[in-house]
């Protein structure tokens, strides 16, 4: 049978079962982001019951690094279970990972607690994160191959698109359920057993899924491919030991997902940080800004999908890097100028300047928060992006301690300690520097945190919804452009890789990475430059290296 006739008669034969191939495959992906929302909003809780071993900073700084051991695996389980999906079929494979995530997320939920079973119960939580992410890491390559295989040739991005916008679903269904416990229960309740129900009820999308998975076939391609004999032996060694297909990994991963990674995590993740952290909106009003843009944008990722079966992939998605690069800056401009206009005139008005010796400033990188920096620049430094306040570098004389200039104000680090009152606990000359430049602030009008009254929040959301339709353009046909990429023997594990690293490793880290630059220089959109430059170099390679894929047989060796 020739591979003309094969999708042909799958694009007839499989009409009955779209949906239920599309859904089964995209609660996989639900699954994923549930749990991602679940545990990064109930870190503080998990902190606690882990981690009481230790004191509460410690704590969740553990927990902090129990949630990125899920991210740190997930290349690996792409390894793992993207071998497993080119040699013994789709549908097998990604009912083995849901399995995996489900039960890895529901024990989490039964799990008893550090004051129960003393270090065994922190051991057990990280171990289930690691094999949440292995899971997670064969996951999103499976349910991406399985859909696109089973596609009509002429709506392949269209059904692809659906699994995109499973990020939005599992973050709607994660704080739904978590508002409905901490509204149905007493706030000691809640941090004393509420917290597990979410967890708990997880089971349900984990029955659901298997259910209708178990149910499904396997894809045409693979099936046709095993019984002409023609399976890969050796996937991971034919995928990145053979330069032919390793150029394409390398080339999927440069001129596709780190550019689609770093506009993913700017659009829905740091633009919410840079709300709540550095503008100081507050956290309630941020989030339902960033939920109404993402409920108003979601539709996108399969207008774009649909869009990219008619024009092309690599039109869409380079056209949304460039546009992220073009208008970054004048957007998150817009932002300060709508969400906090105080801020905005007090910069004017009363700049502020750090005087410092250079050798004193670190480069504040703390991905994982174990780093302590106490030099009095790094204090200085970190006492004003903590409070969200941009500000300039001035050079100081090797060895003078650091100082803020606040307009026409200066506040020193090594000003003269005052009295303490009696029984009162001494400050350190970091809590002095600390209030004192507080003070100056205040005075000069820099605003503790945003005004609500002041906040526009049509305005506000208008713009986060721009940032996220970005999201849409990048992350709508990309599923479908790199299952196009590579043969069907080796699709599963040599799509899953790149995906992975890009959006575990380029996008994981882009929050960290841009606060660090932001302390570094004071300017409080220099963290941009990291979204920036990342996109640029992709679109670049992206335009000169990457060629179209829509009409790529997917159906070939």
């Amino acid at each position: 049978m020739t591979s003309m006739s094969i999708g042909t008669s799958t694009s007839t034969r499989i009409k009955g079962e779209d949906r239920r191939v599309i859904f089964a495959s995209s609660l996989g992906t639900v699954f994923e982001w549930y749990d991602f929302y679940l545990y990064g909003s109930l870190s503080a809780v998990i902190a606690a019951q882990f981690f009481s071993g230790v004191n509460p900073t410690a704590g969740f700084i553990f927990a902090l690094l129990a949630f990125a051991a899920g991210f740190a695996v997930r290349p690996f389980g792409a390894l793992v279970f993207g071998r497993l999906g080119d040699m013994i079929g789709r549908k097998h494979t990604f009912l083995v990972t849901i399995l995996i995530m489900g039960l890895s997320t529901f024990v989490v939920g039964i799990l008893p607690n550090y004051a129960t079973i003393g270090t065994a119960a922190p051991v057990i939580l990280i171990s289930l994160r690691l094999l949440q992410g292995l899971a997670l890491g064969g996951e999103y390559g499976g349910a991406a191959t399985y859909v696109a295989e089973h596609a009509p040739d002429h709506k392949r991005g269209a059904y692809t698109a659906w699994i995109q916008t499973t990020a939005t679903l599992g973050l709607f269904l994660s704080l739904l359920v978590i508002l409905a416990c901490r509204v149905s229960l007493s706030k000691e309740a809640f941090e004393g057993w509420g917290w597990r129900i979410p967890f708990l009820v997880s089971v349900l999308l984990l029955g659901v899924s298997v259910w209708i998975r178990m149910k499904l076939n396997e894809s045409p391609a693979f099936k046709r491919m095993k019984a002409e004999g023609k399976t890969s032996k050796a996937p991971i060694s034919e995928s990145f030991g053979q330069w032919k297909n390793l150029k394409i990994v390398l080339l999927a991963l440069f001129g596709l997902v780190a550019g689609q990674a770093v506009v993913w995590y700017t659009g829905q993740f740091y633009a919410l940080f840079f709300l709540t952290q550095t503008l100081k909106v507050d956290a309630q009003a941020a989030n339902l800004m960033i939920a109404a843009s993402l409920a108003i944008a979601t539709p996108f990722f399969v207008i774009f999908g649909a869009l990219s079966d008619r024009i092309g992939r690599k039109p869409i998605i380079m056209a949304g890097l460039l546009l992220a690069c073009l208008t970054y800056f004048p957007l998150f401009k817009a932002i300060t100028h709508y969400a906090n206009p105080a801020l905005e005139m007090a910069v004017n008005a009363a700049p502020v300047v750090v005087v410092a010796d250079p050798a004193e400033c670190s480069f504040q990188f703390n991905p994982v928060g174990t780093s302590k920096f106490t030099t009095s620049c790094d204090v200085a430094k970190s006492s004003l992006v903590k409070r969200g306040v941009p500000y300039e570098n001035e050079a100081a004389p090797a060895g003078t301690k650091a100082s803020v200039k606040v307009g026409p104000h200066v506040i020193a680090f090594d000003a003269p300690m005052p009295a303490a009152d009696a029984g009162a606990t001494p400050m350190t000359p970091a809590q002095v520097f600390d209030k004192s430049l507080a003070d100056a602030l205040n005075t000069a009008g820099y605003p503790a945190k945003a005004d609500p009254a002041q906040v526009n929040i049509m305005m506000v959301t208008a713009l986060l919804f721009i940032l996220v339709l970005y999201v849409t353009m990048v992350y709508g046909p990309i599923a479908a452009m790199l299952v196009e990429m590579f043969p069907t023997r080796i699709r599963y594990t040599s799509m899953s890789l790149p995906y992975h690293i890009g959006n575990g490793w380029f996008g994981g880290f882009l929050p960290t990475t841009s606060f660090a630059m932001v302390a570094a220089t004071g300017d409080i959109y220099y963290g941009l430059w990291y979204p920036i430059v990342i996109a640029g170099a992709t679109f670049v390679i992206g335009m000169l290296f990457v060629g179209e894929t829509r009409h790529n047989d997917i159906h070939a060796d």
